[in-house]
This record gives structure tokens, sequence and C-alpha cells, in this order.
């Protein structure tokens, strides 16, 4: 399961909102060769469902990941902070053995 933390939820509700997404979106994430760890993650806003993927829901949040992004992204928590010194969306990945230093790139 992918959970959400509610300044998360709030924050993409706001920016689903300010985007003019409809009520049918949900928050994607997946997972991308690359970055300075060797995998990076992506997380956009979609209302397309896929074959592969596997639907969530957690604090009235659906979050979406694609079959092959799930095995690295399992048990993962999205956190959302903000502020003067706030680096805004971030995966805290129990299954990430290495991340780098701004925390959008890991490895297992």
């Amino acid at each position: 399961m992918i959970t959400v933390s509610e300044n998360a939820k709030a924050r993409a509700i706001e920016l689903m909102q300010e985007e003019g997404k409809p009520t049918t979106s949900f928050i994607r994430v997946g997972v991308k060769g690359g970055g300075c760890s060797g995998l990076s993650y992506s997380l956009e806003f979609d209302n397309d469902t896929r074959p592969d993927d596997r639907m969530f829901e957690d604090k009235g949040m659906k979050i979406v990941v694609d079959k092959k992004s799930f095995l690295y992204l399992v048990g993962t928590e999205l956190e959302y902070s903000g502020g003067l010194n706030g680096k805004g969306f971030s995966f805290n990945n129990p299954n990430a053995s290495r991340t780098c230093g701004c925390g959008e790139s890991f490895s297992v």
C-alpha cells in the first residue's frame, strides 16, 4: 500500500483545484531510472488508469502506481513540507537503502 500524509493530501487537493483538474483526478506516483542514486521518483496528477495500475485510497485521496514501480514503492508515504525551508512533496520510502541529498532519487 502507498499512503499520503494529511499535509500532502491538502496540498495535492489545492494544486488540483488550481490546475483545474477534474474531480476524478488522482495522484500518480512512479519510479524511473536516473538521478544521482540510480532511481528517481515521479509524481503527477492523472485521471486515466492503465491496465497494470494499482490503485490505493488513503485519507480519501486516490493514489495510483504502475505494477513495476509498486515493487519499489510498497509501504511508501507521500509527504509534503512547505514554508521557507520546506522542500515540497517527498517520499518516505522504507525500501530505499540510499537516497541522495535532495531526496529525489534513491537506490534499493
